[in-house]
């Protein structure tokens, strides 16, 4: 009872996984080893015995992976002893669900397996005849949880699985049509290949340097006089502030347009600008709120520290992915787009 428990919890842990955060994800693949514990359906009358696999996998998103792996086990007969020569290798595929934070380098997983065992049963027979022997194949189905960390090359992985096999030609249970047992592991996780560096982006042309400013002229409302009239709505270009993926800290190219724009608000000392932070559509609404305000505190603070005084300054404000220059898809890759990954000044006067 307690195993069909423990299996209904599995898979109803398999149906509640969150959204991803946006990030990046190591999608080399990785070998697998890992050994522990069955304890075997009380119904098969095995005593409990060791369990090893090896096994090859990669993740295909930050949150799934896949991996297919060989597994063997070879129990005794609890009672009489020595009177059963049983073993089970099988060979089976696992998709996982990996529950990651950001900034954390493990977390737990639900994962659901199948896959199919090849059965060796003999053992002597009671009425005095020659052994009995039993070679076949069964299917079987395995849902389990745990929990995995990852540092660089090397990871580790601890897990409790329900593996339940559709055999219905057991010579001890014939009666049986199937079995559940628990398996209990730890297993290393070794990636293959170099570790991946994320791609520099290319530095842009130096622009030309700007025309002096034209004389300002102004309302008697203090705003700017456009050729048609007053107010005019300004915004100051800085397209070319952009970060990287997941990222609020001003690239050397981002701060070299900074000083640019910091010499035009020292030529309009009246001008008021909003300090605005943007991000692309990858990940959830919540996070890219904060990534945003993260973005555009960066350049706040880099104004301040240059001399721009903060009554002339509005914000820091975010608008996390709600005003993209660029419409992509919301999934990876298409949404990284490091147009939208921007911070922009608004005049506000």
């Amino acid at each position: 009872m307690n195993k069909k428990i423990l299996c209904i919890a599995l898979v109803g842990a398999i149906g509640v996984a969150p959204a991803a955060f946006a990030q990046d994800y190591d999608d080399r693949w990785y070998l697998t080893a890992s050994t522990g514990l069955v304890d075997y359906d009380s119904e098969r009358g095995l005593s409990d015995d060791i369990y090893g696999s090896i096994g090859l996998g990669k993740f295909f998103s930050p949150n799934w992976s896949m991996d297919l792996d060989v597994n063997y086990s070879n129990p005794m007969r609890s009672a009489p002893a020595n009177d059963l020569r049983w073993s089970q290798p099988a060979l089976g595929i696992t998709p996982r669900y990996h529950f990651r934070s950001e900034g954390r380098n493990w977390g737990p997983f639900v994962g659901l397996g199948v896959g199919v065992v090849r059965n060796y049963e003999s053992f002597s027979d009671p009425m005095g005849g020659p052994p009995l022997q039993r070679k076949d194949n069964s299917p079987y189905v395995q849902p389990s949880l745990g929990l995995q960390a990852d540092y660089g090359r090397v990871g580790g992985r601890i897990e409790a699985a329900y593996r339940h096999t559709f055999d219905d030609s057991s010579i001890h249970a014939p009666d049986k049509s199937g079995f559940g047992d628990m398996i209990y592991s730890v297993g290393l996780i070794v990636k293959l290949g170099a570790e991946p560096v994320a791609p520099v982006a290319p530095q842009p042309a130096a622009p030309p340097p700007p025309p002096p400013p034209p004389p300002v002229e102004r309302c008697p409302d203090g705003s700017v006089m456009g050729p048609d009239g007053c107010p005019v709505p300004l915004t100051i270009d800085l397209r070319g502030v952009n970060f990287d993926f997941d990222r609020a800290t001003l690239r050397p190219d981002a701060i070299s347009s900074l000083n640019e724009t910091i010499e035009i608000l020292r030529n309009y000392p009246d001008l008021r600008v909003e300090v605005a932070g943007h991000t692309d559509l990858c990940g959830s609404e919540t996070y890219n709120q904060g990534l945003s305000e993260r973005r555009a505190r960066a350049v706040y603070e880099h104004l301040i520290n240059n001399g721009i005084s903060s009554n002339r300054l509005v914000g820091p404000v975010g608008y996390g992915e709600s005003r993209p220059l660029v419409n992509t898809p919301q999934t990876h890759p298409e949404c990284r787009n490091e147009t939208n990954r921007r911070t922009e000044l608004n005049v506000q006067n």
